[in-house]
Parts: structure tokens; sequence; C-alpha cells
């Protein structure tokens, strides 16, 4: 003999949801929704989260998808996830996604840099929208034709193509780092940039360039080299044997190239930072893994993500996203100092 099966209790809806908060369901649609600010008070925006919550009400987020013609998803393309800064602006992306009932689905190139498989055979039936890194631009290739909105980070603001723009204030952080190093007594310098050729490094490169050119006795060689702490080693070890007056600070396009230089400097018998200054570009972990701790710009990486979903979602509904550049910051560390001449 079965027990009698216990009635399943019906899933709560909107309308009771309305009717404990007593607004209309119209109201509890645009609170939920998070469209409330300018319509409807924060008293009775706060009434109706806090009787939706008393009941467990969850919004169907399929029905309202095929309502609205939306997936409520965004895809992210970052170069690949084993850069800590793009799984940092990731964590930031999809922490706002979720306080609006989105997703994000990742979109990494395989090898950082190039093109990617296309993720889905119908990007516009997948996806509402995209956000990608300047760094992953090539990947974009394969989404061309999909007719989605696109929000660019850390690109070329004057670029017509996509609906938003998110950007750093990197010219600001060179100028910061240069700042610091002339101050030191710091005037012959090499800059490790990064081979990479996208908006980002050019503006590194040119208010480094416009900087110590203000400064009317400084010099600046530059070399490239790979994003990676071996490419950084040999390339500033070549330029640091050369002969002629040597440099006495590495400006670094980011903190894994600024690894590289170190272990250069080391392998050279040069000691950081009593004859050899170094800086970084990023704040990433690694800088506090060097020895001396590595003099970096921080990056707010998490925001960067924010601020893209952001955009993404005033593009979606129609409003503008939000302008100006992400500040950004110089943590001074060991890995700077008056050059051995400042010192004498």
């Amino acid at each position: 003999m079965t027990s009698a099966q216990q009635p399943v209790p019906a899933r709560p809806t909107s309308r009771d949801v309305a009717r404990a908060a007593g607004v209309s369901q119209a109201t509890v649609s645009l609170v939920l929704g998070g469209k409330w600010p300018g319509r409807v008070s924060e008293v009775t925006a706060q009434r109706v989260r806090e009787a939706a919550a008393e009941l467990g009400y969850r919004p169907n987020l399929a029905a309202r998808s095929l309502r609205l013609g939306r997936t409520r998803t965004a895809l992210l393309v970052v170069p690949a996830l084993t850069n800590e800064f793009f799984a940092r602006v990731y964590a930031g992306a999809a922490a706002l996604a979720a306080e609006h009932d989105f997703g994000v689905v990742l979109y990494p190139s395989p090898d950082g840099t190039g093109p990617a498989r296309d993720p889905f055979a119908s990007a516009r039936a997948a996806l509402d929208g995209v956000i990608a890194s300047s760094m992953a631009a090539d990947a974009l290739d394969a989404l061309h034709g999909a007719d989605l909105p696109l929000v660019m980070l850390d690109s070329d603001p004057s670029g017509t193509g996509p609906a938003a723009h998110v950007n750093l204030d990197i010219a600001d952080g060179m100028r910061q780092v240069t700042g610091h190093l002339l101050g030191l007594g710091h005037r012959r310098f090499l800059h490790l940039a990064s081979a990479v050729d996208t908006w980002t490094f050019a503006v590194r490169a040119e208010a480094l360039h416009d900087a110590l050119g203000a400064a009317g006795d400084a010099t600046v060689r530059t070399v490239r080299a790979p994003l990676d702490v071996g490419a950084g080693r040999e390339a500033a070890e070549q330029a640091l044997a050369v002969a002629g007056e040597r440099p006495t600070a590495i400006v670094c396009d980011d903190d894994i190239l600024a690894a590289g230089a170190c272990k250069a400097a080391r392998r050279l018998g040069l000691r950081v930072p009593d004859e050899l200054s170094v800086t970084g570009f990023d704040d990433l972990a690694l800088a506090t893994a060097l020895e001396p701790e590595l003099t970096t710009v921080r990056l707010p990486a998490e925001q960067v993500g924010e601020r893209g979903m952001e955009a993404l979602l005033a593009v979606l509904d129609g409003r503008p996203a939000e302008q100006g550049g992400l500040p950004v910051q110089l943590v001074v560390r060991g890995s700077t100092a008056p050059p051995p001449a400042a010192r004498a």
C-alpha cells in the first residue's frame, strides 16, 4: 500500500507578489527587472523585493526571454583565461550580469590573441550582445554578420563599429610611471614593449615618449617582445648587453614582461633596483611574487568587466553608456630607486 502523494505547492507568480506588496504587476516587473529608478519610489521597490523574497518568487526567465525576444546571455571575448587580468574582467562582468539575471558565456581565443572557432551555430539566436577585449579582436571575425550589439574593452574610442567603449586611463598610468622615474633622477630608459599590435600598447608607447620628450634630457630605446616571461627576458638581456651607456630604468608594457626584465638583470649580474630600476603595468599577483616586489600600475580589472556589462545593458535598453576612462594608480614598491649616479 502506497502513501498518498503530497500536493506540490503552486509556484508563486508575479501576481502573488503584487498582491502581497499592494502594487500592480507592472510595478513588480519594473522593480524585479531593475528598471524602477525614476518610476517607482525606493520604499515601494523595497516592499516588492521583500514580498518576492518572502514568497520565494523567481522570475520565469524562459518565458520572459520569449516575450522580449532576448536570451539574457552575453558573450565575453577575451584572450585565454590563463592571463589573470582577463580572469578578473570576467569575474566583474559575471557578477554584475547575475544581478540582472544575465548569463555570461566565455569565448577565449585558444592561444591568447588569434582567431577562435565560432561558439554557436547561430550567434544571433543565442546571444543578446558581445563584450570584447581589443586583445582578442581577431576572434570577432567568426561573429561578423551576426548584427549583435558590441561593447569594446580597452580599444580605440574613435572606432565607429562598437555600440560603446570601456577604457582605462592607460596614458595617465604611463605618465605616472614616467614621472616617478624622472623624479628619481633617471634619464636613460629602455622601453620593453609588447609585440602585440593593439591600441592599448600604442597608447602606452605614445604617452611614454611624450613624457620623456617633455623632460628634454631623457633618452629612450624600444625593444619588443611577445607577452611571455622568457621572451621578455631574452629581449631585455640582448638590449642591456649592447655596447654604450646602459639604461638605468626599464619601463615594461606589463608585469609579465617586467618579470622577464628582472630575470635578465639577474643573469647579467645587475642588482634591481640598485643598478637598474624596473616597472610593470597591470599589478598582477606576479608583481608581489617577485623580489624585490614590482613597482607597477594597478588596473581595476573587475571594474572593467562591470563597466562593460553595464554598457551592454544600457545599449540593450536604449540608454547611453557611461563615458570616461577608469582611473589607474601607480603602486610604488621595491623595484625602483634613484640611478647609481644620483646616489653617488
